[in-house]
C-alpha cells in the first residue's frame, strides 16, 4: 500500500488507479471492515487524527478530482465522508523520498512523464498534506 503524499498529478494512469483502489482499501480498514492491514505504516498518519475515516475521505477526494480532470470515471460513492476540515504534516524529507520513488518508477513505466517530471525543484503535495521540515517519516518503510 502507497498513499502518496505527492499530489496525484504526478502519477501515471497506472499509479493513479493503483492509488485510487488503494485508498478505499485504507478507508476500509479505517472504518474496521477488514481484518488485514491493520497495522500498516502508512495508515499511521491517519489514525494520529482526530476523525481518520473523514481524513481518508478528504485524501480519496482529491485523488478522484485528479481522475475527473483525466476523463476516467472514479466512483465517488464509495467515499464514506469528506469532511476532515484540517491538514496532516509531513516532513520534506518524506517528500523527496517519495518523489524520487516515484520517477524510479516512471522512469520504467512511462518514459514521457519522467522526462517532464524528473527537473521539477519544487515538488506540489497532496492538499491533504502540508509541509514541515525533517527527514522521512519514521512509518515509510525504506
Amino acid at each position: 500500500m502507497r498513499l502518496w503524499s505527492i499530489h496525484p498529478r504526478y502519477l501515471d494512469s497506472k499509479g493513479l488507479v493503483a492509488l485510487w483502489r488503494e485508498s478505499l482499501l485504507a478507508q476500509n480498514v479505517l472504518l474496521g471492515k477488514t481484518k488485514g492491514y491493520k497495522s500498516h505504516p502508512q495508515l499511521i498518519r491517519f489514525k494520529n487524527t482526530d476523525n481518520p475515516s473523514s481524513a481518508i475521505g478528504k485524501y480519496l477526494t482529491i485523488v478522484a478530482d485528479e481522475a475527473d480532470r483525466r476523463s476516467y470515471n472514479f466512483d465517488r460513492d464509495k467515499i464514506i465522508s469528506s469532511s476532515f476540515k484540517n491538514q496532516i504534516l509531513v516532513s520534506d524529507g518524506q517528500i523527496k523520498y517519495e518523489f524520487k520513488h516515484l520517477l524510479k518508477k516512471l522512469e520504467h513505466r512511462d518514459q514521457d512523464l519522467f522526462n517532464v517530471f524528473s527537473d521539477i525543484k519544487t515538488v506540489d503535495l497532496h492538499p491533504l498534506f502540508i509541509m514541515v521540515k525533517g527527514d522521512i517519516e519514521n512509518w515509510e518503510k525504506q
